[in-house]
């Protein structure tokens, strides 16, 4: 290797520690997500805000996915050290005044920063991963980030329950500061100081657009069913986001370092990874995020205990993105494992559409794990794709799509599945009468239900989840048929100059092992 090359890796003793540091980061940035769902009914009393509480959730999701694409190009231009420090930076400041928030506002406008430096820890981190290791490795580590990911989004909720019962809500945010400081020290001193690309002007015009078209998709997604879906609110905001979609296009034609580079969306890896991505995020994120409601609900059991049911999800999530990382080391096989990762979670959401309020646990845990093993295997394929099919100055950029698409995919999956499932349970209770304040917009209410109509309640919230996951598989047999014209490659540009010694290689692979 040049010197130059030489410097975008770290030295053989630093690998493992700059890996350590930016598994922190993947993990703080992932659990805030969704850290705040079962602490939200707290937050509201104690800051008296019900109303807009929902804002708490969305402010988060919005800023992180809105500032997406211009922390990526902004690494590939400046640096990715720095603006990972600066990213994380924001995080920990932001986390701190979440805690100390005295009211709704404080603690919203607290959210859209923390998402701000979310954002860019979770886009730079897949970014770096590219930049201190080759492509033939890629999907290793990419796999190994994407179970933490995955494992974070269900133990979120459950630490937010945890602390909110046991100490306050306000640690489901303060406890970021110990473990980011640490993380940020560590990635100080160990992730490598790669030499900046061209700084063209920055195209301030696109990332805004970018931002607006981002917050116009969560928007929608968040409050569409609550605004209602022929408000002139949610209308309005459609046909905004339209606008501002095939405006942006001729806008980053036109500047020299465009945030979201027209060349890469003229390239097949890049557009349909991202869809894939998209689409398997959306169902994703509804298993993640419902099942558990499923199990509280129907099983009567506590959030702590639906996390323990959820185990075998994360081990399957867990196990199969290892494997799928080491199978990946041959690219020629990218395209098989995901098409193996679609179909586990194709088939995984057809089971799931089988379940009823008398469903065998054991027969749920093998339905879990069947869905983990396919979660597990997409996300890593996808990334480790375009990171492959683009030169190594463009990986934030490219590392950005993916990140962003997938991003929105989350927010339509729970979206969607939310509203599909709220109109199920609701044509399946129409016909119950108002006993002690059930309500069939809020299915926690079933319990104050006489036991003999509760029963018809439970039965109708578990045929509605199950019809809303049959709804939602199609999506996936979508993502199956684009994997099918998908032909990953290796960039030998980029393996040239990311290449590591053997000695960094075995770090790496310590780092994984203790993660």
């Amino acid at each position: 290797m040049s010197k130059e090359q030489q410097s975008a890796a770290p030295r053989a003793g630093g690998v493992a520690a700059a890996m350590s540091a930016l598994i922190l980061a993947v993990l703080l940035a992932a659990l805030d997500q969704t850290i705040v769902s079962t602490a939200l009914p707290r937050i509201a009393e104690d800051l008296d805000g019900f109303d807009d509480i929902a804002w708490v959730s969305a402010a988060y999701l919005l800023a992180s996915t809105a500032v997406t694409p211009l922390w990526g190009k902004l690494g590939d231009m400046f640096g990715r050290k720095r603006l990972y420090l600066a990213s994380t930076s924001v995080f920990l400041i932001a986390s701190v005044a979440c805690g100390l928030a005295q009211n709704l506002p404080e603690l919203i406008g607290a959210r859209v920063l923390q998402g701000v430096g979310g954002g860019g820890m979770i886009v730079l981190t897949f970014a770096l991963v590219g930049d201190i290791v080759a492509p033939s490795e890629r999907g290793r580590y990419q796999g190994m980030f994407g179970s933490v990911y995955g494992v974070a989004s269900i133990v979120g909720p459950l630490l937010g329950g945890l602390f909110t019962d046991q100490l306050s809500w306000r640690w489901a945010f303060l406890i970021n500061l110990p473990v980011g400081i640490v993380a940020l020290v560590i990635a100080a001193r160990a992730l490598p100081v790669a030499t900046p690309g061209t700084r063209a002007r920055i195209d301030y015009l696109g990332a805004t657009i970018l931002a607006a078209i981002a917050t116009g998709l969560v928007l929608i997604t968040s409050f569409g069913e609550r605004w209602g879906w022929g408000s002139p609110a949610i209308v309005g905001l459609i046909a905004a986001t339209v606008a501002l979609a095939v405006v942006l296009v001729p806008v980053e034609r036109r500047v020299a370092a465009p945030v979201l580079p027209p060349a890469m969306l003229g390239s097949r890896a890049v557009v349909f990874s991202s869809l894939i991505g998209f689409f398997a995020n959306a169902a994703m994120f509804a298993v993640l995020v419902y099942l558990p409601t499923y199990l509280q609900i129907v099983h009567g059991v506590s959030a702590t205990l639906s996390g323990i049911y959820m185990l075998p999800l994360v081990a399957g999530l867990v196990i199969s993105q290892s494997l799928a990382g080491r199978w990946a080391a041959h690219v020629e096989r990218l395209r098989m494992i995901l098409l193996a990762g679609l179909v586990a979670n194709l088939a995984g959401l057809l089971l799931l559409g089988t379940i009823g309020a008398a469903t065998d646990t054991l027969v749920l845990s093998v339905y879990f794990l069947i869905t983990g093993v396919g979660i597990g295997m997409v996300p890593m394929v996808v990334l480790t794709t375009v990171q492959n099919s683009v030169p190594a100055a463009d990986l934030g950029a490219a590392s950005a799509v993916v990140t962003f698409a997938r991003s929105i995919g989350a927010a339509f999956g729970v979206a969607i599945f939310g509203s599909l499932l709220n109109t199920g349970f609701a044509d399946g209770t129409h016909r119950l009468p108002t006993v002690g304040g059930f309500d069939a917009a809020r299915p926690d209410t079933i319990r104050r239900l006489p036991a003999a109509l509760r029963d018809t309640a439970l039965d109708a919230f578990a045929h509605a989840t199950a019809m809303s996951y049959l709804w939602i598989a199609p999506t996936l047999a979508v993502g199956i048929v684009l994997a099918l014209f998908l032909k990953p490659s290796r960039n030998t540009g980029a393996d040239a100059k990311v290449d590591i010694p053997t000695p960094a290689r075995a770090d790496l692979e310590e780092a994984a092992a203790a993660a």
